[in-house]
């Protein structure tokens, strides 16, 4: 769907509506195109427990402090 910048204006609740239902809608100015109204994709997802499982591995001296050369130069 097309629109132009008045009609786009005087009708966001209904636009909007129209794109959080999956509609693409264009905005024009003077007929050429300047913006899309497009859904944001809903990137909320059920997080799987074990699903990296073999895939990380942490070294043994992760807990280990830090060498005096790297804590000095967080300093400087």
């Amino acid at each position: 769907m097309k629109v132009n910048i008045h009609e786009a204006a005087a009708h966001l609740s209904k636009l909007i509506n129209r794109v959080s239902s999956g509609e693409e809608i264009i905005i024009a100015r003077a007929g050429t195109p300047v913006a899309r109204l497009v859904p944001i994709p809903n990137r909320l997802t059920n997080r799987i427990p074990d699903t990296a499982k073999g895939k990380i591995t942490v070294h043994e001296d992760f807990i280990a402090p830090l060498p005096d050369d790297i804590i000095d130069s967080f300093y400087k």
